[in-house]
């Protein structure tokens, strides 16, 4: 569990609920004694329910619940994650590389890979471990004119319009052979 006090603008504590690193639940409130409340029953053993009845500020998305049951494979946890994103600050400003993400999830053989992002940019790995190391295929990078960029070691090969037809590109150049990431 993490617990960002006020500051900075910001008049409210933000509440992180994580399990193994992945953060499940988040919620912002002023109410200290509600932040010991959920404190108290997500350390003490709660589920994401029963700490949402003590703490009612804890938010959470149905995948959450889903894996909090039936825990996620990495690549799988790793996906829902980043696409969860959208709906939680300062993310929530950024609809474009979503839209990326979004119809990159769509394709199964690109769903199988580790998604990885940096500065709003998207590519795949084979490796759940030292993935921006091991990527296949090329980058995808939302540019602010509105396109979308392909991008194979740093040179341009293709500007698309959409989200899909940037993806349907980066599929189609995928190497033939690879499994899912391991």
């Amino acid at each position: 569990m993490m617990v960002y006090p006020p500051g900075e603008g910001r008049r409210t504590f933000q509440v992180n609920l994580q399990d193994n690193g992945t953060r499940l639940a988040c919620g912002w409130t002023a109410d200290m004694a509600e932040v010991v409340r959920a404190t108290a029953a997500w350390t003490g053993g709660a589920g994401l329910e029963e700490t949402r009845a003590c703490a009612p500020f804890v938010q959470f998305r149905p995948w959450a619940l889903v894996h909090e049951r039936e825990p996620f494979g990495v690549v799988e946890l790793a996906w829902r994650v980043k696409l969860d994103r959208i709906h939680m600050p300062p993310y929530d400003r950024h609809p474009r590389p979503h839209a990326m993400l979004a119809a990159a999830y769509a394709q199964p053989v690109l769903r199988q890979l580790m998604p990885v992002n940096s500065h709003f940019n998207l590519w795949f790995s084979t490796r759940v471990e030292e993935f921006r190391k091991t990527r296949v295929g090329y980058i995808i990078c939302p540019y602010d004119e509105g396109l979308y960029g392909v991008r194979n070691e740093g040179e341009l090969v293709a500007r698309t319009k959409t989200p899909e037809e940037a993806v349907a590109f980066v599929v189609a150049a995928l190497p033939e052979g690879f499994g899912p990431a391991s």
